[in-house]
C-alpha cells in the first residue's frame, strides 16, 4: 500500500503539520519528515549557489563585454545581489557557506558568461577575480563605466541596504 507521502505530497505535508500542531508525535511519518526537513536546508544552500552563479556570470559579462552592457544586465546584477543578501539575512548560518561555494558558483557563472557571449572560454580567468565583499557590494561594477550606463549606475549607490 502506498503512503500519502508517495501519492499526494501536498496532502501529506498538511497532515504532518496538523499532527505536529496537535502534538500527536506517534502518528508522524518521521522518516519522511526528517528527509524533507534536511531537503529544505539543502534547497537554501542550492538557492544561494544559483544566485551567486547568475550574479558572477553577469559580472563577468559586464566586465568583459562593456560594449554590450544593458539595463537588463544591470537589473539582473542588482536583483541577484539584493536577493542573495536577503537570503543570507534570513538564514545567517548560510554566510560561511558563501566562501565554500564561491569557486563552484564562479565556474557556473563563467559557463553562463561563455554561453551568453561570443567570447572564448579562455577569455575569462579560471579563478574568481572578485572577493565576496565586491560581489555583494550594491555599488560594485567591474571594469570602466560606460558613458551610456553612467546615469543608471549613479542610482545604484542610493539603493544600498
Amino acid at each position: 500500500m502506498h503512503s500519502l507521502y508517495e501519492t499526494d505530497f501536498y496532502a501529506w505535508t498538511q497532515e504532518q503539520a496538523n499532527l505536529l500542531r496537535k502534538c500527536q508525535w506517534t502518528q508522524l511519518d518521521l522518516l519522511n519528515l526528517i528527509e524533507e526537513i534536511e531537503s529544505l536546508g539543502k534547497q537554501q544552500r542550492q538557492e544561494l549557489r544559483n544566485r551567486l552563479s547568475i550574479l558572477l556570470g553577469h559580472l563577468l559579462k559586464w566586465q568583459y563585454q562593456p560594449q554590450q552592457r544593458s539595463r537588463s544586465w544591470l537589473s539582473t546584477i542588482r536583483v541577484q545581489r539584493r536577493d542573495t543578501l536577503r537570503l543570507i539575512q534570513d538564514n545567517p548560518s548560510l554566510k560561511p557557506y558563501l566562501q565554500e561555494v564561491l569557486q563552484d558558483a564562479y565556474q557556473n557563472g563563467r559557463d553562463l558568461a561563455v554561453g551568453e557571449t561570443n567570447l572564448a572560454f579562455n577569455t575569462f580567468p579560471s579563478s574568481c577575480l572578485y572577493n565576496l565583499e565586491e560581489i555583494l557590494d550594491l555599488g560594485f561594477y567591474p571594469g570602466e563605466a560606460s558613458p551610456e550606463m553612467e546615469n543608471d549606475l549613479s542610482g545604484c549607490d542610493s539603493n544600498r541596504q
